[in-house]
């Protein structure tokens, strides 16, 4: 089958292998020549702007987009919509919001032309792995990218499927990141109590290690959190500043929206702010309030109690 691709970071780019070596065609198309050439080196057919990429495509076209959520993916949408023809399609495979994907669908339905939002997941390890693809869109459309997806996802019928209308796919896929932050926080914090007894010394890698196999915690993310302290178990080397990607906000404002409780996904998520303050105000009113009503040791700057 023949598929566009608009975006050759690290996830576009193992995507197009992918791809490739499932034995479809695929023309590429990044703002960078760097990439398109890495792509055509192995047997995209390159192009040099996204007129050039829609004109080496047979109609009915499919372009996927996988560049990043916001600004950017708007810009590659509405400038696809100029230029693409009724019953084209464009695949929104990044991180946008879902009321976007939906607006979108909306913009592109008025001249014929058909979206699909793809939430996908899978990281760096894609292209040896699959993708877990949660798929939002016309079905008969998705029925007809159906190669793409089953090429792209661990096994024709796992790790993939169309779950709704379009905006369901981004929709699924910002709950599933909510989990994955809650999932990791968790994680990181039990390996804190454990590496907190000194007086046990306890291995950390091995107990990851004892833990991946029967365990009811055993998890892919633990596969990870293994990898991770198998070379250095003080991460000596890692500043413990985590980002967010913007879905964890999302799920967490949904979940008000909806009236429904979700306390872990919300504090995971408060969390990662935390990770960002070399110094904590709040903390240190906190501290200073302990000293005013009960004379609690605080501890200056200089390292000294008072």
């Amino acid at each position: 089958m023949e598929l566009g691709m608009i975006g050759l970071g690290k996830m576009g780019a193992n995507m197009t292998e992918r791809l490739l070596k499932g034995g479809h065609q695929v023309v590429v198309y990044d703002r960078s020549a760097g990439p398109v050439q890495s792509a055509a080196s192995l047997g995209a057919t390159p192009s040099d702007s996204m007129q050039d990429l829609v004109a080496k495509l047979t109609s009915p076209r499919a372009v996927w987009v996988m560049v990043p959520a916001g600004a950017a993916a708007e810009s590659v949408i509405n400038g696809l919509a100029d230029i693409l023809a009724p019953e084209d399609t464009v695949i929104d495979g990044g991180n946008s919001n879902y009321k976007d994907s939906m607006r979108c669908a909306s913009m592109l339905s008025e001249q014929g032309v058909n979206f699909v939002d793809v939430g996908t997941s899978g990281g760096i390890w894609g292209l040896s792995e699959g993708y877990s693809m949660m798929v939002g869109g016309d079905k008969v459309v998705v029925d007809r990218l159906r190669p793409i997806f089953e090429t792209l996802a661990p096994g024709q019928d796992k790790g993939w499927g169309h779950v709704g209308p379009s905006g369901t796919g981004h929709f699924v896929k910002m709950v599933h990141n909510g989990v994955e932050y809650a999932l990791m926080q968790a994680y990181a914090e039990g390996f804190e109590i454990l590496k907190a007894k000194d007086d046990f010394g306890l291995d950390l890698h091995q107990i990851a290690e004892i833990w991946r196999y029967g365990s009811v915690v055993r998890s892919w993310l633990l596969d990870l959190t293994a990898a991770a302290l198998r070379e250095d178990q003080d991460l000596s080397d890692i500043r413990g500043w985590v980002a967010d990607s913007g879905e964890g906000r999302w799920t967490v404002a949904e979940a008000i929206d909806q009236d429904v409780p979700a306390p872990v996904i919300t504090l995971s998520l408060l969390m990662r702010f935390v990770s960002r303050q070399d110094q904590s105000y709040a903390a240190k009113l906190l501290a200073a309030l302990r000293n005013q009503f009960g004379g609690h040791a605080v501890l200056k700057e200089s390292g000294h109690d008072e």
